[in-house]
């Protein structure tokens, strides 16, 4: 049964390396390379804000369904599941409205800061805190037994 947990765990990192690699056929993001090129010498481009919005509501979907699946079959807690599930959408709740803006100003706010609240969004970040966060408290729970 080890061996399944494990590999839907790969399974689900697979997922999340396929969102990735995948991102500029399936999702509508006119900013992949307006950020890839990083210079702010290029063009501000056109863009719908529907299909923006629904396309990282997607991503966003698509990211925590496979970060929930890593979660699940690393601790095997439905609960420390569900709280992953809250965290990554608290996380995303905060900073999707306000990479929303920094477009709306155009960046204006600032390249760097318009960059990394992207990140935020559109990446699945916060699991790289939750894991460990778990690990060490699975690790107090069994030192207090």
């Amino acid at each position: 049964m080890k061996i399944l947990n494990w590999f839907l765990v790969l399974a689900g990192v697979c997922g999340l390396v396929g969102v990735r690699i995948l991102e500029d056929h399936i999702f509508y993001d006119p900013f992949l390379n307006y950020f890839h090129f990083a210079t702010k010498n290029i063009a501000f481009p056109e863009f719908d804000w529907v299909k923006l919005i629904f396309g990282h509501l997607l991503r966003f979907i698509l990211n925590l369904f496979f970060s929930c699946i890593i979660i699940h079959f690393l601790f095997k807690n439905r609960e420390w599941t569900m709280q992953g599930a809250l965290l990554i959408t608290i996380i995303f709740a905060i900073t999707f409205p306000i990479y929303l803006y920094c477009i709306h100003d155009r960046f204006e706010i600032g390249y760097l800061f318009s960059f990394y609240m992207r990140r935020f969004v559109i990446q699945p970040l916060i699991l790289l805190l939750i894991v460990p966060l778990f690990y060490y408290r699975k690790q107090i729970l069994e030192r207090g037994n």
